[in-house]
């Protein structure tokens, strides 16, 4: 019986010399349109699908593969004597290595197009194929990624393929599952569907290997979303040591908080929570003032600005005294890399990164539990009309103040606190247990630069005890959603305080 393997590759990078190998290890070659014209030029025999079918490509090339000569070939178990007799009795030849991959959908719809093109872009006869050979692993060696050829033909010639050909099996439908993942998603977006029907099918390729993710006994890897928005994901990693699970963690929650603020700004996280943000003139002085929030959290933090890092902000962060795991912009200067680059802080590089600042639009975001997910929309805040409840009227500053506030507290884990000013954040209070003991830390790191100042709260005060507890440190106005059946007496402890109270209908707690 002689061996056949049936190539038909949309990349084709490295077919040629695979194909080769194949040959020069006695396999007959069956090929399809643009693969088979490429093996031709390089000079070998190549017989078209349509010769073993018997029936020519049609309906544009949507048909041509989908035929029982090619899947009876794929998926008969040499093993069964029924099989083999019924294979027989057709005609059908087997398949002993199928290699392929599929149409470049995610290419397609990640590029300008139309819904037609999208659609033109869905291979049907390359799953199918896929599909088939890799359930009938036991006999068939299915190949799906060029970096997979040069193993395939070390195996083969070493008589060990049998042993690969279960893991062959399991990538190939990791591949066909990916790639239905992205047509799913699209096609659901495409007819208006909720992404939050009977399942959610996500694909995710892996981009970076990391050494272990949040402890070092933990294994970990950071992925790509192809159809995902931009972010810190798809960062391009311009100098410095690798990134962690805990930098990328850090990264991410500091860019998405400095895309939230106005040109220029400066946001630093430490351990999932910001530590500082602020508004300047320059990038150079916003870091300053974004680290004097608390530059005893912001050492070996992260920070993120939301434009160009130029030199006189390279030479803010470079400061003696200073230590920053990354640095994130949407592009550095040469003269700021080169300032990066030539001088370590604390003996190490800093971790360079640029990267696009995220769209303000509703996208899915996935929390792991065990045994599932959680699955909801982004935090992006509806833009609810804000409603004074006190008697006191806020002035232009204050109310600046409050908006500014509003915009970090969304990026501080619950119950969250914040307290600053219409530039810059003075105290944090993140993740207590009780909202009164967040309010004493943020008023607490805020020390003198309390007085005067807003404080937002990222839920409701459920008792007047957080308002009497501001006040006494200075706090001039406050903003939070509202909501508490408590209202009333907080309001009223407000106006007995001589505080401005604002209402948002807009609760933002981060879990």
């Amino acid at each position: 019986m002689s061996l056949r393997a049936l190539l038909s590759v949309t990349d084709k990078t490295g077919v040629v010399d695979f194909a080769k190998g194949l040959v020069a290890q006695g396999f007959e070659l069956i090929s399809t349109g643009g693969t088979a014209k490429a093996l031709r030029e390089a000079g070998l025999a190549v017989k078209d699908v349509s010769e073993v079918t018997g029936f020519p490509e049609m309906l544009d090339g949507r048909v041509k593969t989908l035929h029982p000569l090619v899947h009876g070939g794929l998926l008969g178990d040499l093993r069964l004597e029924s099989h083999v007799a019924a294979m027989q009795e057709a005609g059908i030849e087997p398949i002993s290595l199928l290699c392929v991959n599929l149409y470049a959908f995610e290419k397609t719809v990640t590029a300008p197009h139309d819904l037609e093109e999208a659609i033109e872009s869905i291979d049907i006869g390359g799953p199918a194929m896929i599909r088939a050979a890799a359930k009938n692993w036991a006999n068939v060696a299915v190949v799906v990624d060029p970096g997979d050829y040069s193993a395939v033909l070390q195996s083969l010639s070493e008589g060990t393929i049998a042993e690969k050909r279960l893991a062959l099996s399991a990538k190939a439908f990791r591949h066909t599952a990916f790639y239905d993942s992205m047509v799913s998603r699209y096609l659901t977006a495409a007819a208006g569907e909720s992404p939050y029907s009977e399942t959610l099918t996500l694909g995710y390729r892996k981009a970076v290997p990391l050494r272990y993710g949040e402890n070092p006994h933990q294994a970990g890897a950071m992925f790509h979303d192809p159809l995902g928005l931009p972010g810190i994901a798809q960062a391009k990693h311009l100098s410095g040591w690798e990134l962690g699970y805990n930098n990328y963690n850090d990264a991410d929650g500091a860019w998405e908080l400095v895309a939230d603020l106005p040109v220029p700004a400066c946001a630093i996280t430490k351990h999932g929570n910001p530590c500082g943000a602020a508004i300047a003139s320059t990038y150079g002085e916003a870091f300053r003032l974004a680290r004097e929030a608390d530059p005893i959290s912001a050492f070996g933090g992260v920070v993120a600005i939301n434009g160009v890092l130029d030199e006189e902000a390279a030479a803010a962060m470079i400061e003696k005294g200073n230590k920053l795991d990354v640095v994130i912009a949407t592009e550095f200067t040469p003269g700021a890399l080169e300032m990066f680059t030539t001088r370590k802080i604390w003996g190490q590089e800093v971790r360079l990164l640029s990267a696009s600042l995220p769209a303000n639009s509703a996208s899915v975001m996935v929390r792991a539990i065990r045994g599932g997910a959680l699955i909801q929309d982004t935090d992006e805040d509806p833009g609810k009309p804000w409603t004074v409840v006190t008697e006191k009227q806020p002035t232009q500053e204050q109310m600046d103040a409050m908006k500014f506030l509003w915009k970090v507290i969304p990026h501080v884990k619950s119950n969250a606190i914040v307290v600053g000013t219409s530039t810059r954040l003075l105290g944090v209070g993140a993740g207590q247990m009780n909202r009164v003991q967040s309010v004493r830390l943020s008023l607490e790191q805020a020390g003198e630069g309390a007085k005067g100042a807003a404080l937002a709260s990222d839920a409701f005060f459920p008792f007047p005890d957080s308002v009497e507890t501001a006040a006494a440190a200075g706090i001039a106005c406050l903003v939070q959603p509202g909501g508490s059946k408590k209202d009333a007496d907080v309001i009223a402890k407000a106006d007995e305080l001589g505080l401005v109270m604002v209402f948002t209908g807009v609760r933002h707690f981060r879990h």
